[in-house]
This record gives C-alpha cells, structure tokens and sequence, in this order.
C-alpha cells in the first residue's frame, strides 16, 4: 500500500514538474520565454562579469596591436634545440612577408622564439601570458624583456582563446592572418583543435578565410596525422576533410610558398627564397 501511494505521490510530483517546465516554455502572456530564477548562490558568483571584462580586455589588446599571425607550441623547448631556432627563422620571415604582427602565448620554449623572431623583422609582437606555463614551473606575470604594454597575462582561459581568435580572424579583404602550430604538447594539441574545430563549424573564416599552419618539423606531427587518418575508417573523419581544415607543412619555405600563394603576394615580394638559401648555404660552427 505504502509502496502504491508512494508511486503516486512520485507521479504527482513529476506532473506538477512537468507542467512547470511547460509553463516555462510558453512563458509569459507575449509569447517570450520566461527566465529561470536564479537562487541566492548564482546570484553572488561574479566569475561570468570577470570574464567578460577580461575578453574585451584582450580585444583591445588586438585593436591597439592589429591583427596577425597567432603561434601556438611548447614552452619547454630549448633555445638550442633545432625547432627553436626554425621557429624564429620562420616568424621572422612571415612578419617580413605579411608585414604583421606576431600574437604569441608570451612564455618561453617556441613562444620566445616566435617572439625573437619577430622583434629582428622589427614587427609588432603581442601576446596573451597566462600564468602557469605547463611543464615549465613558471608562475609569473611579468614578461623578461617585453613591455607590458604589448601583452595582458590572464586569469581565464576562455578570455585568452577568445583574444587568440579574435587576433587570427578577418574582418576584410586587407587582413592577412594565420594560425600557425609549432611542435608541442597537450596545450598545443587543444590549440590546434579548436581553431580547426571553429573553421570547420564556419565560426571562424567564413567570410574571409584564415589558414591554419601545422608545422611537421622532422615528423613531429605524424603520429597525431597517421591516428586521424585512422579516424577515416571508422568513419569519424571523412576522407579529404583535414585537408579542408589545415595544412601540413614540413619546412619553413613550404609554409612561406603556401602564405605567399595564399595572399596572392607578387614573384619579387618573396624574399624569404633569398634568406632561407643564404642560411642553409652558410657554414654550421
């Protein structure tokens, strides 16, 4: 008897539950949806109105600096490891190319190599710092040599990502911008991922595209490449659709050729051939 009055009781429960959710959709007599009511706890969590400000920070930061070419890659590569070094080769000669700036995560490892690159083509570098580089140990606001005025460090991760896109994006035909990903880790990976992800969905370069640079240095990224293709056979990727997504370059000067046919710049604008061939032939210490 109990246990039929108790199925009762729960059936009443749920009709009266389901008659307020109906309620709720049909909202109030104008036809709008009424809002949830927010408890006492929600009400006081201010994180939503920090973030906001935080991300219209990091759109101010890209208004100021202009728009570019966005790195992402590890921050625990060496200064004397040879990515380091074809990383800033490579940022030099995009900035050179593009005349833009270079938006990095404003850390050590590729980050600083994108960033010293940059600085010898005497273009712009900004940045979005966060706090705690991973694997690295480091918890700092402070860059070492840049002037705080070309970075913010934040606090969010969502307001970063928005300031990393909104830098990268297109607002007209004159822009001309890139992701590019440098060898790295887990970070890196998630980096790679959403860009690729807002491209596909059409949230990202749907009215001007953007390309999306994974550099292969000596193979770095054929694993990941040869698991996604796998993905083809079980049917989560479809054939040809990465290839719609980014490009897979394994040197500097195939990156440079694709940016170059990318932006339709001119044969004699391409200067890059001339320093990349000047640097291959020069003697090793």
């Amino acid at each position: 008897m109990e246990s039929r009055q108790g199925l009762t009781l729960a059936a009443a429960c749920l009709n009266n539950r389901g008659q307020s959710f109906v309620q709720r959709l049909k909202g109030s007599s104008n036809g709008s949806p009424t809002p949830p009511a927010y408890n006492d706890e929600l009400q006081t969590r201010t994180s939503a109105d920090e973030v906001r400000k935080e991300i219209l920070e990091c759109y101010a930061l890209v208004q100021k600096l202009g728009k570019g070419v966005v790195y992402f890659g590890s921050s625990r590569t060496k200064a004397e490891h040879p990515h380091y070094l074809q990383a800033m080769e490579l940022a030099r000669e995009v900035a050179l190319l593009l005349n833009c700036t270079s938006w990095t995560g404003v850390g050590p490892g590729m980050m600083d190599a994108v960033t010293q690159g940059a600085l010898q083509a005497l273009k712009p570098v900004g940045g979005f710092k966060i706090t705690i580089e991973g694997g690295t140990g480091t918890n700092s606001c402070v860059h070492p040599y840049l002037s705080d005025h070309t970075y913010m460090t934040c606090r969010f991760f969502s307001a970063r990502k928005h300031g990393f896109a909104d830098a990268g994006v297109r607002d007209n035909q004159a822009d001309r911008t890139a992701f590019v990903s440098l060898p790295g880790g887990v970070g890196t990976l998630d980096e790679i991922f959403e860009i690729s992800t807002l491209i596909q969905l059409q949230r990202l370069g749907s009215a001007y595209p953007v390309p999306l640079l994974v550099l292969n240095y000596d193979g770095f990224f054929t694993g990941l490449l040869q698991f996604l293709k796998s993905c083809q056979e079980w049917g989560t990727v479809s054939a040809g659709e990465l290839d719609t997504l980014w490009k897979v370059c394994n040197t500097n000067l195939e990156a440079l050729e694709y940016l170059a046919d990318f932006y339709g710049i001119s044969e004699s604008d391409r200067l890059y051939r001339k320093t990349l061939q000047d640097s291959s032939n020069r003697p090793s210490k």
